[in-house]
């Protein structure tokens, strides 16, 4: 697993196994969310394989697919209640861990500054520089 914390509350990782999910759980994760789509592509694992696996580990599981390349502000508005009302911490996982990454931008420069929410995710490892037209539209949102 290559998890990658964004900040206290949220963590973002690449697809996972269903056997991965033990340790999520021994980590302290207390929520996990797929923001990828079942059957994305071949061989990756079932989403209903991942969540009973949450499930058998006391994981809230949250699914919320998301188009790989086509994050609308539809899914921004319902990831980020999610964020905030889920147990935390919160690991979510897609193909590569950007459009988790993405998603969490979109939604945190509402209450930050686009700056931070950039240096956060390269911190993290993600260059999400080509979406500051949209971190700026999101910010003038709050």
């Amino acid at each position: 697993m290559d998890i990658r914390k964004i900040d206290d509350n949220l963590s973002v990782s690449p697809q996972i196994a269903v056997e991965d999910v033990a340790e999520i759980a021994r980590l302290g994760f207390r929520t996990l969310v797929a923001n990828r789509p079942d059957r994305e592509e071949p061989g990756q694992p079932a989403m209903a394989d991942i969540e009973a696996a949450a499930t058998e580990h006391g994981l809230q599981w949250v699914y919320l697919p998301v188009a790989s390349g086509n994050i609308t502000d539809q899914n921004v508005d319902q990831f980020a209640p999610m964020i905030r009302d889920a147990e935390k911490p919160v690991l979510a996982f897609c193909r590569s861990g950007t459009r988790c990454t993405v998603l969490w931008a979109l939604s945190s420069a509402r209450d930050h500054g686009p700056e931070e929410v950039l240096s956060r995710a390269r911190q993290a490892g993600y260059d999400i520089t080509g979406l500051i037209p949209r971190l700026i539209q999101q910010a003038n949102k709050h």
